[in-house]
């Protein structure tokens, strides 16, 4: 078994090597699987990590229930291993991380535009799989988040039906505010928040998810993600602020409500509220406002595929990160062509894509490397890269996401209403 501690962690050099692979590879990059832990939550068990690894970075630091993809940034967590969340390229025997790529080659992987703009690639991808419901929290905007050094965060949720063969303990999610919450009544709940469950869940409301579904969500927005293992594209940040006390009769520390807010701001209940962005959580058509549904590309069902649309729409009139979904059939090949760079992961199935092969793994031990994983750049993307499926038995599924302003002609909110294929 091929396994990522028996690379050599390359540290010089990167830039000929990222090259070397570009070409051998048809413009395609090998990632590892990136693990996450969270101390305050449980795992879902639904992301094909072997049982045995669950607690792979130890008790102390919580359960793996996260997988970050095509990640350059770093998982703001306490008592964090130096490279946590960090996604690493594999070449031959030798690995470095996708940042380092990126910063030494830059416009050669991402594209001029998100190179030029941001100096880095500035969105990732996770799954994100939990037992159980999690705090009701919302993210800070990049204003919010520039107080502490940081970096807003919007995000998106896709609940592929492949990683969700069971619902777990409450596939329900609470998003925003029943309309004519007033904030001093989400006052009172910080005010509670020593005394127990601090009522927060009483002045929202929760919604039924449903495999092949999604949601988009804007900073500052309140939401409790239910037990769905999600794909979620988002802006390449780790901020957040949980304004719920106990969850499953699991306290929520305080610390995890003010962690990327000023220090001098910890206790002020008004600036801690100020923070929700008011109108948007008792919006009275928030679903609307939110929800998505696949939108096909294109009737090309004849050709033996489908590409979809997953994640679409603006968030504050900004297209941050958009994500597809392929389908190839059975013994079927394809051309794909895209806007820009992107993240992609496997599913379902097996096959390939350019020169690498593809292959979903059934079970993945901590340090094992997979097939499942790759990093496309911008040039390739736009050339069109070859998906071939060379299962007679089932189709081959990837999901892929993409960077800011990449797809201007993605969807617009409420599009799957119209879905004509």
């Amino acid at each position: 078994m091929n396994t990522v501690t028996s690379l050599k962690t390359l540290s010089g050099n990167v830039k000929s090597r990222v090259e070397s692979a570009l070409a051998e590879s048809g413009g395609l990059l090998r990632l590892a699987p990136c693990w996450v832990p969270r101390s305050f939550l449980q795992p879902g068990k639904r992301l094909k990590l072997h049982p045995d690894d669950l607690y792979a970075y130890g008790l102390n630091r919580g359960g793996i229930d996260e997988r970050w993809f095509a990640s350059t940034t770093p998982a703001a967590n306490e008592g964090r291993v130096h490279d946590e969340g960090l996604s690493y390229v594999v070449v031959g025997g030798e690995r470095f991380t996708l940042a380092d790529a990126v910063a030494e080659v830059g416009a050669g992987l991402i594209g001029s535009a998100i190179w030029d703009k941001y100096k880095r690639w500035p969105v990732y991808s996770k799954f994100f799989d939990n037992m159980g419901p999690i705090p009701h929290h919302m993210h800070q905007s990049q204003a919010q988040a520039k107080l502490v050094g940081q970096e807003g965060k919007p995000e998106s949720y896709y609940f592929p039906p492949q990683h969700n063969n069971v619902g777990n303990n409450f596939p329900y999610t609470f998003m925003g505010l029943e309309p004519g919450t007033t904030r001093a009544q989400v006052r009172k709940c910080l005010e509670n928040w020593n005394k127990g469950d601090n009522g927060i869940l009483d002045l929202s409301r929760a919604y039924r998810l449903k495999p092949g579904t999604g949601w988009l969500i804007g900073p500052g927005i309140l939401h409790a993600p239910g037990s769905f293992c999600t794909y979620e594209p988002q802006w390449g940040s780790d901020v957040f602020g949980m304004y719920q006390s106990l969850v499953e009769g699991r306290e929520v520390p305080w610390s995890l409500l003010v962690k990327d807010m000023p220090k001098e701001k910890h206790h002020d209940l008004d600036f801690i509220v100020d923070q929700l962005d008011w109108d948007a959580n008792v919006n009275a058509n928030f679903k609307d406002s939110h929800y998505l549904e696949p939108v096909p590309v294109a009737d090309t069902r004849s050709a033996g595929y489908v590409d979809r649309w997953i994640v679409y729409g603006k968030v504050h009139d900004q297209q941050l990160f958009t994500a597809k979904e392929l389908t190839v059939e059975p013994g079927a090949k394809c051309t794909v062509k895209d806007n820009g760079a992107y993240g992609m992961i496997v599913v379902q199935g097996k096959g390939k894509m350019n020169k690498l092969n593809l292959d979903c793994p059934k079970l993945i031990r901590f340090h094992e490397l997979t097939e499942d994983e790759v990093f496309c750049t911008e040039t390739a993307a736009k050339a069109g890269v070859v998906f071939e499926n060379t299962s007679t038995v089932e189709p081959l599924v990837v999901l892929r996401y993409f960077g800011p302003d990449v797809n201007p002609e993605a969807p617009k909110l409420g599009a799957y209403r119209q879905n004509a294929f």
